[in-house]
């Protein structure tokens, strides 16, 4: 699917244009809700990254790309530069394809750290450099430019080809064997996940809080609910305004959570009532900035959803990366377990 995304992200400024009458200029309307979108999608496969992924390392380069594009978005929707999106290329999206294409015949935990950050580097300043340039600095469209001039639309077709030429002839050859057929499905979850829910549940039970989870939730629902702020007419509140009060959305969620755990009678929340609960929150929280009756339903529904889809499938798949990654530490350090070397490629 992000690479659906990624095909229609190419092409979505030329089809505005031609069927509906958005302003897609540099002045237009155009590139801030564009980047905006493209952070919602891409903190979705963020996290698919702690569920799916099975090297450590390729998920620490990911979530790095990640926050830097949305530190950088953050940038282009405060200040209006849109040399922000080339200082903060958008890599992770191609760093997540580039690890994706690896897994279909390859298992990622055999490429060391530095084969993933050097993946992250490469794609960064052969890739994203150049394309970002032209996107954002030289303000070009591929379609106009291939329309206004035909061998353009011919060198990049003789750029590709020499591109794949380079990965077959070049760096296929060398290649370790592939561990499998061409694989689509994602890995199967550790078979221990019940028991880190389980673990995390006891530990809510005992009033104890992930702060490291706590923290990376609460920074990223706010620089996200921010970006979306800024570009959205119905929010008056500011920047700093929306940060603290989706913090505090966070925490309570963590404190429902945390009850849940205690109680007796339910045993995990309900998204429905997740979702009912943070529309409720963010509306007493719009009461501190604008008058009660000027609450936007719309818009405080996008929030709600938002916050509530991104903090479940967080919590979901944090379990998975947890115990995927212990379990790997504990054998590298020879704890519990064993496994069978494998060739590392460096």
């Amino acid at each position: 699917m992000i690479i659906v995304a990624l095909v229609l992200d190419a092409v979505d400024g030329s089809l505005l244009e031609q069927f509906t009458t958005v302003d897609t200029g540099p002045d237009g309307p155009y590139q801030s809700f564009d980047k905006a979108l493209d952070i919602y999608y891409l903190a979705i496969a963020y996290v698919a990254t702690m569920r799916n992924w099975t090297s450590n390392a390729a998920v620490r380069v990911a979530q790095f790309l990640f926050y830097y594009r949305l530190v950088g978005v953050l940038a282009f929707e405060l200040t209006g530069e849109r040399a922000m999106l080339l200082i903060f290329p958008n890599t992770f999206e191609f760093f997540f394809i580039a690890y994706s294409l690896i897994a279909l015949r390859w298992e990622p935990t055999r490429f060391s750290p530095r084969f993933w950050v050097a993946t992250g580097a490469g794609l960064w300043i052969f890739v994203k450099l150049p394309q970002e340039y032209w996107i954002h600095i030289a303000q070009r469209d591929f379609t106009e430019t291939v329309a206004d001039y035909p061998w353009f639309g011919v060198l990049c077709a003789l750029g590709l080809l020499a591109l794949a030429a380079v990965a077959w002839f070049v760096v296929r050859p060398r290649m370790p064997a592939p561990d499998w057929s061409w694989r689509l499905a994602a890995d199967p979850l550790p078979e221990t996940l019940d028991e880190a829910h389980e673990r995390h549940a006891h530990r809510l039970q005992r009033g104890g809080v992930l702060w490291g989870e706590l923290f990376e939730k609460a920074a990223l629902l706010a620089l996200m609910s921010i970006i979306f702020a800024e570009i959205l007419p119905s929010v008056e509140a500011s920047a700093v305004e929306v940060g603290l009060a989706v913090a505090v959305i966070v925490a309570a969620n963590t404190a429902v959570s945390m009850f849940y755990a205690r109680s007796r009678r339910v045993h995990n929340e309900s998204f429905v009532g997740l979702l009912a609960f943070n529309l409720a929150a963010i509306y007493v929280l719009s009461t501190f900035f604008s008058p009660a009756e000027n609450f936007p339903l719309g818009t405080a529904l996008f929030f709600a959803f938002l916050i509530t889809l991104l903090l479940w499938l967080y919590d979901v798949y944090k379990p998975v990366y947890d115990v995927r990654f212990q379990a790997a530490k504990s054998i590298r350090t020879g704890t519990s377990g064993s496994s069978s070397p494998q060739s590392t490629v460096a």
